[in-house]
């Protein structure tokens, strides 16, 4: 893995906690003064960790370039696509 990769899986792994950390404290109420608010913390932490798997496969068998699963996407724009320019020339 480069270190591209690893700032992606970190990146991901990052979201992954505070996005789910956030959720549990707003449904649970705002308190974070109570034990509820670090076992909120400690399960969010699950999520996260489950990141940093799904980044260590997606960087083995998707795209090599990051912790996508997905293959890269043409950048070029010339891969195969929809859209006006695909139908028939002259439009008959």
């Amino acid at each position: 893995m480069n270190r591209k990769v690893l700032l992606d899986i970190a990146e991901r792994t990052l979201a992954a906690y505070v996005t789910t950390f956030l959720g549990i404290i707003i449904a649970d109420g705002f308190d974070l003064t109570s034990i509820s608010a670090l076992k909120a913390a400690a399960v969010a932490a699950l999520p996260a960790a489950l990141s940093v798997i799904k980044g260590a496969i997606g960087s083995r068998f998707g795209d090599k370039s990051s912790a996508a699963w997905l293959p890269e996407r043409d950048k070029a724009g010339g891969g195969t696509g929809g859209g006006a320019a695909a139908g028939p020339a002259g439009g008959r």
